[in-house]
């Protein structure tokens, strides 16, 4: 029983163990996820001919936090907002909105986004989340999944020369220092809840 104990995912201290209350409150991580996620992608760094905004960073806290399970189920409400037109995405409305967004150039990014969630909430599931580098090799896997899945998308769209030029090389370092930020927060917090 103790062993089970620690490879739940960290928001499960904070869950009611089962029944009603437990459904009732994953719902709303899942709801406030999705607001995180829609704050994160209108956060954006402008470096040269892309915006580069905090959306990583928050899938890997969401899917570290959250287990895979729950994190996955909240990528997936989040995608659902945005298929239903709900401006959610990053330069939503301005780029458009829904289904015609989400085929668009960022369209492989998004599904890697899920993916990402899995794999990182898979890691946090097995007790990955309390080791800053077994996280970390974690969030490395799936942020490379996620880039292969938005380069092989853009490279169907624009060429892969022009997908690598601005699909996934102005991307590498700020996306390394998000990977790394969120590999130390996550084992942190695990850290000091020890201590209390």
């Amino acid at each position: 029983m103790a062993n089970a104990t620690t490879m739940r995912p960290l928001i499960s201290l904070a869950l009611p163990e089962k029944g009603a209350a437990r459904l009732a409150g994953q719902l709303l991580l899942a709801v406030a996820g999705t607001l995180l996620l829609i704050l994160s992608a209108k956060t954006k760094v402008m470096l040269g001919p892309v915006d580069i905004s905090m959306q990583t960073l928050a899938v890997f806290l969401i899917a570290a936090s959250f287990g895979m399970r729950l994190g996955v189920a909240t990528l997936l409400l989040y995608m659902a907002e945005g298929a239903l037109g709900l401006p959610v995405f990053q330069s939503t409305p301005e780029k458009g909105i829904g289904i015609a967004y989400m085929l668009g150039s960022t369209g492989g990014y998004l599904v890697g986004f899920v993916v990402m969630a899995a794999i990182v909430g898979w890691a946090a599931d097995r007790g990955w989340d309390r080791h800053p580098i077994k996280l970390f090799n974690a969030m490395l896997v799936a942020e490379i999944v996620m880039m292969a899945m938005g380069f092989a998308w853009l490279a169907l769209l624009i060429g892969p020369e022009k997908s690598w030029q601005f699909g996934v090389l102005p991307f590498i370092v700020g996306d390394l220092i998000k990977v790394a930020l969120a590999a130390s927060l996550v084992p942190a917090v695990w850290s000091l809840l020890k201590r209390s």
